[in-house]
């Protein structure tokens, strides 16, 4: 799902039912990151275009990168869009590492289900055992499905907050 929204309806649902222990920001960050190497390869025409970064050690390295610039990227990204918080905006360590460890693990997983070139475990192993698991029309609606039940979920837990 190289470049699509696809990737951020599991990221919806797990920040409608996390909240503030989970940073949507630092979760698009971290999708931004993993596909930046498939990138440099349509571009370039060199490469493998799931390679390195679409492997369980590959993404946790940018997990790490993820955690570690998507914290200061998202705090001043809000700031910017003046979005009007009754509250100081301050992700915290742990929940920037969180958000970009789920975020990049994920997209391995939903890459590893339809596309052929993922090796989710190298250097362990070259077999990909997600493939195929489901059908890719079915992932898209599971992304797409989990997103609105995720942005359902947020918004009426909001509503039902500021009720009481």
């Amino acid at each position: 799902m190289p470049f699509t929204p696809f990737h951020m309806g599991p990221g919806i649902l797990i920040k409608s039912l996390l909240q503030g222990g989970f940073s949507l920001m630092v979760f698009g960050w971290s999708q931004i990151v993993m596909d930046i190497q498939p990138l440099v390869v349509l571009l370039s025409g060199e490469g493998h275009l799931h390679g390195f970064s679409h492997t369980y050690v590959g993404a946790s390295l940018l997990a790490v990168f993820s955690g570690l610039t998507g914290k200061y990227l998202s705090e001043l990204g809000l700031k910017i869009l003046k979005m009007d918080f009754s509250f100081p905006i301050n992700i915290s360590w742990s929940v920037s590492f969180v958000s970009a460890f789920i975020g990049c693990f994920s997209h391995v997983l939903l890459d590893s289900i339809m596309h052929s070139d993922v090796e989710p475990f190298f250097p362990f192993s070259f077999h990909n055992e997600f493939l195929g698991l489901i059908s890719v029309s079915t992932l898209h609606k599971v992304c797409l499905y989990s997103g609105l039940l995720g942005a359902a979920l947020f918004y009426g837990v909001g509503y039902f907050k500021s009720k009481t």
